[in-house]
């Protein structure tokens, strides 16, 4: 009988899971919890059925082959530098050439917004410019598995891996340092995947499919899902809150600085706050400002 259970798990079992397998049915072991046969996320689908989520959708969810613990995008999220990146590029003239003919094409989102929200288009063009390169590039990783992978990090085993695939060649932080950012950030990122989780459900979306940044940030607009939840809106009025299409992205950018203060006729000091909120980076928001100037000319 042994011998049978063994061949037919075979096909289906890792060599761990089998010999957990074994070692049940021998009587050679004690009761072995969900959360040590699951995989890296066995705990965390505990926490999240615990907290409300459908058990059916969340055990269908992460038993999909799409979900993996994502090691590299993680480790990439831990050597992030904002001041090395290079935003000067998006205010020569090629871009914002284009720039002003994407905000010709969706003039109709644009004028909405505005109305709307009182935002005007050139400082939500030069976001979408910034953020995506107008929408050409919305990332490439699993938001799920990133966000997943961040939750995950409360287990100390788990926060190893990520140490050890830093690479050791001057970029790898201290480990005190790490340490404190990972606690902070498991935390973060558990919020953002209850509300990734449920947004996704709400617009009848597969949260297996959807990509975005490497820290879990998603389309045109590169919102978190907390902001897509609090701040989404439906710019095209189809019903739904996509943020990879482009009107409800302009609605959402605009809804977004108006909620952080932006009002019609804003002093460059207060438009500088609202962009704040955007991304904490005065190099970010300076770029900002300056390629709404040039859309404006």
């Amino acid at each position: 009988m042994l011998d049978d259970v063994l061949r037919t798990a075979s096909g289906r079992l890792s060599l761990w899971g089998m010999s957990i397998l074994f070692c049940l049915l021998a009587g050679l072991c004690g009761p072995v919890h969900a959360a040590e046969t699951k995989g890296p996320f066995g705990a965390l689908e505990k926490r999240l059925i615990k907290d409300g989520f459908d058990t059916s959708r969340i055990e269908t969810i992460f038993a999909s082959p799409a979900v993996a613990f994502e090691k590299k995008g993680v480790s990439a999220y831990f050597m992030h530098n904002e001041a090395t990146l290079d935003y000067a590029q998006f205010t020569r003239p090629q871009p914002i050439t284009s720039a002003k003919k994407y905000m010709q094409e969706h003039r109709k989102a644009f004028s909405y917004a505005e109305k709307m929200y009182g935002v005007n288009r050139e400082v939500i063009t030069a976001i979408i410019l910034v953020e995506t390169k107008l929408g050409k590039y919305v990332g490439s990783k699993s938001v799920l598995n990133t966000l997943a992978t961040l939750s995950a990090m409360n287990d100390k085993k788990l926060r190893q891996i990520i140490w050890n695939n830093l690479p050791d060649d001057g970029r790898r932080i201290a480990r005190q340092q790490f340490e404190k950012k990972a606690d902070r950030k498991s935390d973060w990122a558990y919020r953002e995947l209850k509300a990734f989780l449920t947004y996704t459900q709400r617009e009848g979306m597969d949260p297996t499919t959807i990509k975005g940044s490497y820290a879990g940030a998603m389309g045109i607009s590169q919102f978190m899902p907390t902001n897509i939840v609090r701040h989404g809106r439906d710019g095209n009025h189809d019903g739904r809150v996509d943020l990879f299409v482009d009107a409800d992205a302009i609605s959402s950018i605009a809804s977004y600085l108006k909620y952080f203060g932006w009002r019609p006729g804003i002093s460059r000091k207060k438009a500088f706050r609202a962009v704040y909120h955007y991304n904490h980076s005065k190099y970010y928001v300076n770029t900002v400002l300056e390629i709404a100037d040039k859309l404006k000319g």
